[in-house]
């Protein structure tokens, strides 16, 4: 069989496409953070992860300008060899101190970060442990880490009576590792981490939080889940990334200096991989320093995503309610997410299709996130959109 059939046969992208419905890969040729410009139009934006909406701050172009001026446009090698400058040392300082861990390491990506996590500290023998609903990168990750003969098991989303029963059939003697989402990337729930780091610690199993939803948005000061319940000093390892609250590209795991320094030896997505690039480091910098002299857009990123859960559910929109900065309204059929998608694009909104397999069947909805620089403006037009389509289409 020709490895291309499979490629050749897909063909529901241009089915959507030939429909004019297809909401992916749209190209934004101008972008300011809650206003963007597609094909020529203005467009509120209801989809993004610029959470703080720093992506256009002055000061996060200035640094990022600055640093391409005095390090050039990248690093031309890894850490592990002529990659590293020294903004990365400095970041990964300030990171550590910011979100109170002995430690911290940075990685390309986000996507990296879990893979070159996750991969390198289970081997032969360990057990990889996942909540069901987390993000693709923890999943592939784990599959990574089967592949050098480490178990993978899985438990119910955020059940930790399910969790305690996979444990508990695990052998004592073999190294455990319990990975989850801090903020669940689709539905923005909250893991109960109180339960969690509970049973982990009753059968000496590590933890992996993944807080690139939850850094700027939740906890003290916007340091993310262990602080929101102020359990940092029971969570392990905290991995995020920097393509959101902090405005560039990257990642980094945060723990104690012994892991991080295993992991700058031993992981192939350090050793092998370019470093991020000096702009990219300096907009984080900025960004992070933004986030602790300016409080108070945690709270105005908060207040504007409650405003919307509140606003959808007097419309009559059955919605995912939790408190942080994503609001997902379910539709439930495919063909009217694609619907409502569109008519929300003509009416000047945009916001995230998500449809199965990336949510279960039944459950496709518009994934809304919102920004700190969403102003009332912004929101009620939002509302108003979806008020519109939601009734032409007789979902409200």
């Amino acid at each position: 069989m020709d490895l291309f059939e499979k490629c050749y046969s897909f063909v529901r992208a241009d089915e959507v496409k030939a429909k004019g419905l297809y909401p992916y890969f749209r190209a934004i040729e101008e972008n300011e953070g809650p206003v963007v410009r597609i094909e020529g139009r203005n467009i509120i934006m209801a989809g993004s992860n610029n959470y703080l909406g720093l992506t256009a701050h002055p000061k996060v172009k200035e640094a990022s300008m600055n640093a391409i001026k005095k390090y050039g446009t990248g690093c031309s090698g890894s850490r592990y060899l002529t990659g590293t400058v020294d903004l990365h040392i400095e970041l990964e300082h300030r990171l550590a101190e910011f979100l109170g861990f002995e430690s911290v390491l940075l990685f390309s990506t986000g996507y990296q970060t879990a893979i070159g996590v996750i991969s390198t500290l289970a081997s032969k023998g360990d057990y990889v442990i996942l909540d069901k609903e987390n993000h693709a990168c923890i999943v592939n990750g784990a599959m990574m880490a089967k592949g050098g003969f480490a178990e993978f098991v899985r438990y119910k989303h955020n059940d930790m009576e399910d969790l305690e029963k996979v444990l508990a059939k695990i052998p004592e003697s073999v190294g455990k590792f319990i990975i989850t989402d801090g903020v669940f990337s689709v539905t923005g729930e909250i893991v109960d981490l109180p339960n969690l780091t509970r049973v982990a610690k009753k059968y000496g199993a590590r933890l992996l939080v993944d807080d690139a939803h939850a850094v700027g948005v939740i906890g003290k000061g916007g340091r993310g889940t262990p602080s929101h319940y102020e359990l940092e000093a029971e969570t392990d390892l905290v991995m995020g990334t920097f393509s959101k609250t902090f405005s560039s590209l990257g990642g980094f795991v945060a723990g104690p200096e012994r892991v991080t320094n295993y992991l700058k030896h031993h992981s192939p997505a350090i050793i092998f991989s370019a470093s991020p690039t000096p702009a990219s480091c300096a907009a984080a910098l900025a960004s992070l320093d933004l986030l602790i002299e300016e409080p108070w857009r945690v709270d105005k990123l908060i207040s504007n995503s409650n405003k919307m859960r509140k606003g959808f559910k007097e419309l009559g929109f059955t919605i995912v309610e939790h408190e942080t900065a994503i609001v997902p309204v379910i539709v439930g059929d495919v063909d009217k997410a694609f619907l409502l998608w569109r008519e929300l694009f003509d009416l000047g909104v945009f916001v995230n299709a998500f449809i199965p397999p990336g949510v279960p069947p039944n459950m496709s909805m518009m994934r809304t996130s919102y920004m700190a620089t969403h102003e009332d403006v912004h929101l009620e037009r939002i509302l108003d959109a979806f008020k519109i389509a939601g009734k032409h289409l007789g979902l409200i």
